[in-house]
């Protein structure tokens, strides 16, 4: 993925008024930026041409589960996920985006002190940025698994997206990257595998699609949740949540990612060895294919999972 900054007038919200990104600056003493006392969520928007729209993909369920994964830090979010989704859309409005975007709502414990117990001072902030790909996945990328295990639950939970978690993905993502590989691939410690560094995995082993359950310390992923459904109603796969054995890798017919940045990402080779034909496979390239129809609001059955920023009064939305 290729790193750039974003432009520093853009408009966010930043502890419950709108400003520049410039202007959005906290205090070096912040809790969460010295012990990781903080949460995250990330939402995608796809703008349609066609409809002249921008449309945030089941933005009320990212931020329905970013208010539960705050409760684990014990980080309070006096909105509710409908006014938080009114907010991003307002957010991405005042932004006049015509383009992909993506979307970071954080919440952070603030107090600007040292000392590792945290307090009962909170902020938030959602942010909107224009966003493309995050992996070169058009025709496949490589896969590696790490040396570095994945957090377990009764350590730091991975479902939640807790800030101070990610150490152990981007230690990951470095190892991989270092060693050839586009993405990382966790293993638990009792050598199941787990996810990519951010985003979850998929095989496909004698037609069925398989993913690791959530029990196996991977993050509840709602793309993911997409993606099981498409599978099962559009293409008629049996879908199976089960623990994944890392041998499975090399001998499965399919293998992908999914995730709100990664979309859904074919991988073609793991470890240095093809997966399947060493090309994209076809059911990864249908499922890719009805995602991306999905998310723009272009599949009737699924326009309940995306809400129009730029029209939405006349899908039947308010704004406040």
């Amino acid at each position: 993925m290729k790193s750039n900054s974003p432009d520093p007038n853009i408009l966010v919200w930043f502890r419950g008024d709108y400003c520049r990104l410039a202007d959005a600056n906290v205090n070096i003493l912040t809790h969460a930026l010295h012990y990781g006392t903080g949460v995250f969520e990330g939402i995608r928007a796809y703008w349609n041409h066609t409809e002249q729209d921008l449309f945030l993909v089941r933005a009320e369920e990212h931020f329905a589960r970013w208010k539960r994964n705050c409760g684990i830090l014990r980080i309070q979010i006096p909105e509710s996920p409908y006014e938080l989704a009114r907010i991003a859309a307002e957010v991405c409005r005042r932004n006049e985006f015509r383009t992909d975007v993506y979307l970071r709502p954080l919440a952070w414990k603030a107090s600007p002190r040292l000392g590792v117990q945290p307090d009962d001072v909170d902020a938030t902030t959602i942010i909107a940025i224009p966003f493309g790909a995050y992996l070169p996945s058009e025709n496949g990328i490589h896969a590696g698994v790490v040396s570095w295990r994945r957090i377990e639950d009764n350590a730091i939970p991975g479902r939640a997206k807790i800030c101070g978690a990610y150490v152990n993905s981007a230690l990951a993502g470095d190892e991989a990257r270092r060693n050839g590989f586009d993405e990382a691939i966790f293993l638990t410690e009792d050598g199941h595998v787990a996810e990519g560094s951010a985003c979850n995995l998929f095989l496909v082993r004698n037609g069925k699609l398989c993913t690791p359950p959530t029990t196996d310390n991977i993050l509840e992923g709602i793309t993911r949740d997409c993606v099981m459904t498409l599978a099962r109603r559009e293409l008629g796969l049996d879908v199976v949540e089960r623990s994944l054995d890392r041998s499975e890798l090399y001998i499965c017919e399919e293998l992908f990612f999914t995730g709100t940045a990664v979309e859904l990402a074919p991988i073609t080779r793991v470890d240095h060895r093809p997966v399947g034909e060493g090309t994209v496979g076809p059911i990864a390239a249908r499922l890719r294919a009805l995602y991306h129809d999905a998310v723009r609001g272009e599949l009737a059955a699924y326009t309940h999972w995306v809400d129009p920023v730029f029209h939405p009064v006349s899908a039947g939305l308010s704004v406040r």
